[in-house]
């Protein structure tokens, strides 16, 4: 019942998670006169006073001591924040010069990605549909190439750090407020300072944008921390396979704003690819439900055999006037009994 509870609650989180991140363009359209480097450090600098309010308000510290007795947790800890840094980065300075589509491009070949993960370094096995859907992505990301006049660097990068983010929270194993908070103290130094760096130069615009500019950099850490605690807590309660199913929900409504509220350019080519990656992750999907489908009839049945045999052996304790295997009933014919 509570492993029920655990995958449904990982379920809205996961939604809310990949919802707002799928509208999260709208914001950052708001600040795209600012430089994408200052916006990112003000979205780190104001993540970890948000992270320390949450954890005031739930009273959730007893996890950094012994987070701090961990050298390899921590080192996991500061690869996770290195690829949503680096992710943060490009996906803001991506709305600033009007390449939205570009970007939900890269969240649509994300599971692709991850599947070339878990071949490369977990050495699974794929089935066929798998593969047939990763060449069918190898091939849409050749014909955007072709389209671009450029390999799709943006989407390509985007989509291995997210991967990379994705693969290293799992084996982190930290619930969403006290992940997100250990990763943005570690972003913290390196953000302030850059911050700091342009104040001297008089290159910041906190105090030169204006009231409303810079209330948006500075609830630019609640918007962060939001989704990505909501993402945390989804990761831990879901597997890896729901969650790619999930992830799908974010790069659609990237999509549609960039399509309809940012008006970028959808000519033949990039549909060729679009649609391409949309058939692959069809595939995907109509893979990973038949799979699990055939693992929860096959664990059904498991079930129903051992109940039978667990009843089978039971029933010979149940009579006390059974005549023995291979004995005659007094007065019969002597005729053996036939179960061994």
């Amino acid at each position: 019942m509570g492993n029920r509870s655990d995958q449904r609650a990982g379920l809205l989180y996961g939604f809310a998670a990949y919802g707002l991140w799928g509208i999260l363009p709208l914001y950052w359209h708001l600040l795209e006169a600012t430089d994408p480097g200052e916006v990112l450090a003000h979205r780190m600098v104001w993540s970890l006073p948000t992270a320390v309010v949450l954890l005031a308000v739930m009273r959730r510290w007893s996890w950094i001591r012994p987070l701090l007795r961990q050298p390899r947790k921590l080192g996991l800890v500061a690869l996770a924040a290195a690829a949503i840094s680096l992710n943060w980065g490009l996906f803001i300075w991506s709305v600033s010069v009007g390449r939205v589509l570009e970007s939900s491009l890269g969240y649509f070949i994300n599971p692709l990605v991850s599947i070339a993960f878990g071949v490369l370094l977990l050495r699974e096995r794929l089935r066929p549909a798998q593969w047939i859907a990763v060449g069918i992505g190898a091939v849409a990301v050749a014909v955007l190439s072709i389209g671009y006049g450029q390999v799709p660097w943006l989407s390509i990068t985007l989509a291995l750090c997210f991967a990379t983010y994705g693969l290293i929270k799992k084996r982190i194993l930290m619930d969403g407020v006290d992940s997100f908070s250990a990763e943005t103290a570690v972003q913290f130094l390196p953000a302030f300072g850059f911050l700091i760096y342009l104040g001297t130069r008089g290159e910041g615009s906190f105090t030169t944008g204006g009231t409303l500019h810079a209330l948006l950099l500075v609830f630019s850490g609640l918007v962060t921390a939001v989704p990505l605690i909501f993402f945390g807590s989804a990761a831990v309660r879901l597997p890896l396979s729901t969650i790619g199913l999930l992830q799908y929900v974010a790069p659609a409504l990237m999509f549609v704003l960039g399509l309809f509220a940012f008006h970028e350019e959808m000519p033949p080519e990039r549909w060729a690819g679009f649609l391409l990656v949309w058939a692959a992750l069809c595939l995907l999907t109509w893979d990973a439900l038949r799979t699990r489908g055939r693992a929860r009839e096959q664990l059904r049945r498991a079930g129903r055999e051992a109940a039978e045999r667990e009843s089978a052996a039971e029933a010979p304790a149940g009579g006390s006037a059974e005549v023995p295997a291979g004995t005659s009933a007094p007065g019969g014919t002597g005729a053996p009994n036939a179960k061994p």
